[in-house]
């Protein structure tokens, strides 16, 4: 089976050549001083979170030494570092305070599993399928949480089971505060919120490790009696085997799925944020959790935390310079090295010391940009829910609310369309109605509303702008439109959106491309006749009605969009190209070139002729202006197929010449020469013969031909031409199948490949 893209990403780390698996050693001098700088940062930080959580403090160093070996050798992300994570504190916590400490192993080891098996299944991609609203709300409400609870142990108590217990304690912890301990734990914040003012050189140092070393060098000279650290021997020391449950297996099951969902989707949301910090390989989202939940085997079987991708220690991972996941690799052994040797020097941190330094970190989960952009993009509803919910109730249930409100919020969205009525600002235009959105029937009760707002025997123009439009709501549109029909008015329905009207009557309704034309002729969607047009004695339309409802469309779809594009043409125009084409109303240059403002000097005239120098002072002045005056790059002449001239010049030749007067007669002297050089056999009339094209259309792509020659004996475009500053093509428009050919010399060639043979 061919390997998918995504794995394909991660068969190279970021900065090692293409096609090529670097070593470990590859990258050695980038990734050995980030990992020192790494470990530096996770080694405070894990023992925060494991004091935070309620586990053994060493817990929270086998889980950093197992997140970085385990995770790091064996996860997608190249640059990720992983670790205990704050994200998963209060749960944590919860489970020792519910399970123990040795069932809460068995838990994350149970996560672990159920992580793989996501790995294995593919899904890394789908667990992604989380509202980011959700993802910033979920960590703000840990940041709070975590905030409530450390509060208290910087003031020299102990923190509660909830949030809302802490918060309610809050004010006696305050009454009761031990002063040495809130001294310290407050010295950290100070330091590390003033850390990033200081000198570059001082800040080479982590701030977490530099203020857990400071204060705690305090403690020990001014507060020797604070409580701090207490664990019993080293990191192997505390390897605990995890134990099964004593019943209540199905609060177990449920906390294994929430530490595992939480684990996963922090780790992924980590992974892609990290991706955006660096130009290498992107992470394999599905070994990312086969990594993740290997990590978290092993670090439950060893007696550690659950283990996260943590963005902290990736992002100071990518800005120290790492190179490959080496780094990460090697913060994990020298957390394992540091814990073996030097336990010691832990157990002088005083608790207090590690509140302050959550404290900030909790501090930091909360961004007031995240409320702000939940505020600009209508999200503040679903935000604001699941903060409460994450911290009046607790991190699995608050999650769940926050994803059923923000499906409800987006089947709000996605279900609503927006209908309005709008009265005409001048006598002489109809009413309109706009309809946008999905026009389905939830939303028929606006609808009916809107349509009988419009009052009866007015004319109404129906802007339907819709992404889904169902049965229902056709069916009740077009039971309006008779009945607004049969009071004498007109009801023209406009379609704008990427559902066809039409479709709904028997169909299943699906989204399609955009059904309006760029330039739709009036007659798409200008009825003919009926009720309530102003017509002319024999039927027709007037033609002033139907050019003022053609502006007023402009006004109402397009002016804004065309203003950008011709705000820097105000002053002049620098076109490249002069368009010769026939006066014929089928013909439009611009469309059929791709082209807008400023694009084309187009010169107009029956049969798209250019005449020989003093001929005619309309084409030899067109011809000056845009080869001295503008000095455009090339001339099209452009025929077309049916082509009314080369009609009136063969029936001339045949001695039936149209009755268009003199001048009409004196016009087409400039192109009888083609029907001669048709007569004689021109290349051109023998390919487009060939091709099957008509007489009346041969002569057309001789008559192109023919121009072209003329264009290089004109005074004005010859010498241009043979110098080269100035390049001729002769194009032939074919209106039934709405494709360009090109003119040459010799032959014609199809610009479209699906048209090289014509049907």
């Amino acid at each position: 089976m061919p390997q998918s893209n995504e794995s394909a990403t991660v068969s190279t780390d970021s900065h090692s050549p293409p096609g090529t698996k670097p070593s470990f050693l590859s990258n050695l001098g980038a990734d050995l001083p980030a990992s020192l700088v790494v470990f530096l940062v996770a080694l405070p930080l894990s023992l925060g979170i494991a004091a935070a959580s309620g586990a053994p403090v060493m817990a929270g160093l086998i889980a950093a030494a197992v997140g970085g070996i385990v995770a790091g050798s064996l996860g997608g992300s190249p640059l990720q570092v992983s670790g205990p994570a704050a994200g998963l504190t209060v749960v944590v916590a919860g489970l020792v305070d519910e399970f123990g400490w040795q069932v809460t192993c068995a838990i994350t080891a149970a996560a672990g599993v159920v992580q793989l098996l996501m790995g294995v299944s593919r899904i890394g991609r789908a667990a992604l399928a989380v509202s980011p609203v959700v993802v910033k709300a979920m960590l703000a409400g840990i940041g709070i949480t975590i905030i409530l609870q450390q509060l208290h142990v910087l003031l020299g108590g102990q923190a509660a089971g909830s949030a809302i217990e802490n918060l309610t304690a809050l004010p006696s912890a305050i009454t009761n505060v031990e002063l040495h301990s809130a001294l310290l734990g407050l010295a950290v914040v100070a330091i590390l919120l003033t850390w990033k003012f200081l000198p570059a050189a001082v800040r080479k140092i982590p701030g977490p490790l530099a203020a857990v070393v400071a204060v705690t060098a305090l403690s020990v000279a001014v507060a020797p009696s604070v409580e701090r650290i207490s664990f019993s021997g080293s990191i192997f020391d505390a390897i605990a085997l995890p134990s099964l449950p004593d019943g209540n297996w199905r609060a177990a099951a449920m906390a294994v799925i929430t530490v595992a969902l939480i684990a996963s989707i922090e780790s992924l949301l980590s992974a892609v944020a990290v991706d955006k910090m660096h130009g290498g390989s992107r992470t394999n989202l599905n070994r990312e959790l086969v990594g993740q939940g290997s990590a978290n085997v092993v670090s439950g079987m060893l007696g550690g935390l659950p283990v996260t991708g943590v963005i902290v220690r990736s992002a100071t991972n990518v800005e120290a310079g790492a190179a490959s996941r080496t780094s990460a690799i090697l913060h994990g052994v020298w957390v394992l090295v540091f814990s073996a040797l030097f336990a010691g020097l832990i157990q002088l941190i005083p608790l207090s010391v590690l509140a302050g330094l959550l404290l900030v970190i909790g501090a930091k989960l909360i961004k007031v940009a995240d409320i702000r952009t939940s505020l600009r993009t209508g999200d503040l509803l679903v935000y604001s829910v699941t903060l409460v919910c994450v911290v009046a109730l607790n991190l699995l249930e608050g999650v769940i609310i926050g994803l059923a409100l923000a499906a409800l919020c987006v089947l709000w969205r996605v279900l609503r369309a927006q209908i309005h009525a709008h009265a005409p600002s001048a006598v002489a235009l109809p009413w309109r109605v706009t309809i946008a959105g999905s026009c389905s029937f939830f939303a028929l009760p606006p609808l009916n509303r809107v349509l009988h707002s419009v009052p009866e025997g007015q004319d109404v123009v129906v802007e339907l702008n819709a992404d889904y439009l169902d049965h229902a709501f056709r069916e009740a549109l077009v039971a309006w439109q008779k009945q607004q029909r049969n009071s004498g008015a007109s009801v023209i329905l406009e379609e704008h959106g990427t559902t066809a009207f039409s479709d709904a009557e028997d169909n299943t309704p699906q989204r399609q491309d955009p059904r309006e034309f760029p330039l739709p002729p009036r007659t798409s969607w200008q009825p003919v006749s009926g009720p309530g047009n102003q017509t002319t004695d024999d039927g027709g339309r007037l033609p002033l009605r139907s050019i003022l409802l053609g502006i007023d469309k402009y006004h109402r779809r397009h002016a804004d969009k065309v203003r950008p594009l011709v705000q820097d043409l105000t002053e002049g125009q620098n076109p490249d190209t002069l368009f010769v084409a026939c006066v014929d109303s089928r013909v439009n240059p611009n469309l059929i070139t791709s082209s807008g403002p400023g694009d084309l000097l187009t010169l107009r005239n029956i049969g798209n002729v250019v005449c020989n120098d003093g001929r005619d002072a309309s084409i030899d002045s067109a011809l000056s202006f845009a080869v001295k005056g503008l000095s455009v790059d090339s001339i099209v002449v452009c025929g077309h197929s049916n082509c009314g001239a080369m009609k009136a010049v063969i029936a001339d030749a045949e001695g039936s010449s149209a009755a268009f007067g003199a001048g009409f007669d004196s016009w087409l002297e400039h192109a009888r020469p083609s029907y001669s050089a048709l007569l004689a056999g021109h290349p051109v009339a023998v390919a487009a013969a060939a091709e099957g094209y008509s007489r009346t259309d041969q002569l057309s792509m001789v008559n192109v031909a023919l121009q072209l020659r003329k264009l290089e004996e004109h005074p004005v475009t010859g010498p241009a031409l043979a110098s080269g500053q100035l390049q001729a093509t002769g194009l032939f428009y074919d209106i039934c199948t709405a494709r360009v050919v090109l003119v040459t010399p010799e032959g014609i060639e199809h610009l479209d490949p699906s048209m090289a043979v014509r049907a």
